[in-house]
């Protein structure tokens, strides 16, 4: 050190470790708390709790009591948890690709340069910031077996009416219509984001060398978006195996269309299935059970998904 100050040269500084818990650290903490309090209280507790009570018979009322595996077999030999998950599975099916590739077509339509472009993005945004009840008032106007729009333009070609809301047949179908039109938009403000991160310069590019408006989207646009629109269907895929509210308030116009999914469970979710169980019977136990298979469920097809984004997803 001594010939360090003879040369004149700096002598090195020794920084002193930072106890976490200084004073910074301490108004970090009260900063974060009001967040931690509700993961630790809300989150976290209620996790744990929910799988205690997946092994227990619990109504609510009277404590938990301890049966093991017992409500996981009842819930593999019900007959309406398979139509519930087949149910909840044909939705995802027509749901995600579906709205995905709309949301996708608007975002590129709704990214060039047109006359009254904010109106028509504030026009396809507008359904996503409305309430459910007011959603299904629409759509009740559109369904209604009796005064319905649908069944008007039916009978004017001379077809049958049909009740959208009740039949096996339908009922799925127009519940999946019915949640596009409602939260397109948001996906749509998710691709435009991905959309305005692609230089111009390509699209140049490409037209100077004479590629079409199909091949520039093909070959651009899709590629450099893949990381988006692979975000776009983790969030349609958990959205469409969580989808409860829309089916209660468009189903359930009385108490026993709630809590049986309409007519011959044609609309019954696995939502719709724990909050039956668990709200209406109150087994509270076997409900917790449904909640976390149907975690499961979520967490391989997520795992799935990101294992095959490797061969499609380009982030560079």
């Amino acid at each position: 050190m001594l010939e360090l100050e003879k040369e004149g040269r700096p002598q090195p500084v020794i920084k002193k470790k930072r106890k976490w818990l200084d004073s910074e650290g301490r108004w970090g903490l009260l900063m974060v708390s009001p967040y931690l309090l509700n993961f630790i209280v809300f989150v976290l507790g209620t996790s744990l709790a929910s799988i205690y009570f997946s092994f227990s018979d619990y109504d609510m009322l009277n404590p938990p009591e301890w049966t093991g595996l017992a409500n996981y077999e009842k819930l593999f030999q019900d007959p309406l948890f398979y139509k519930a998950l087949w149910n909840t599975v044909y939705f995802t099916i027509l749901y995600v690709p579906a709205k995905t590739f709309l949301a996708l077509i608007l975002a590129v339509a709704l990214n060039q340069k047109l006359k009254g472009l904010k109106f028509f993005r504030i026009a396809h945004f507008l359904p996503v910031i409305s309430s459910w009840t007011v959603i299904a008032y629409v759509a009740d106007a559109i369904f209604n077996t009796r005064i319905g729009f649908a069944n008007a333009l039916l009978a004017k070609f001379g077809f049958a009416p049909q009740d959208w809301l009740a039949d096996e047949r339908w009922v799925i179908p127009v519940l999946v219509l019915v949640a596009i039109w409602k939260s397109v938009g948001y996906m749509m403000v998710i691709f435009l984001a991905g959309l305005q991160g692609i230089s111009s310069d390509m699209y140049e590019a490409a037209s100077i060398d004479g590629a079409s408006a199909w091949q520039k989207f093909w070959k651009i646009t899709v590629p450099m978006i893949s990381g988006t629109t692979f975000l776009v269907i983790i969030l349609n895929t958990i959205y469409s195996f969580q989808n409860f509210e829309q089916i209660f308030v468009m189903t359930g116009a009385s108490s026993e269309a709630a809590s049986t999914g309409g007519t011959k469970n044609a609309s019954l979710v696995l939502m719709l299935f724990m909050y039956r169980e668990g709200f209406s019977f109150f087994k509270m136990g076997y409900a917790s059970a449904i909640a976390w298979v149907l975690f499961i469920i979520l967490f391989l097809i997520t795992l799935v998904q990101f294992r095959l984004q490797k061969k499609w997803v380009h982030y560079d």
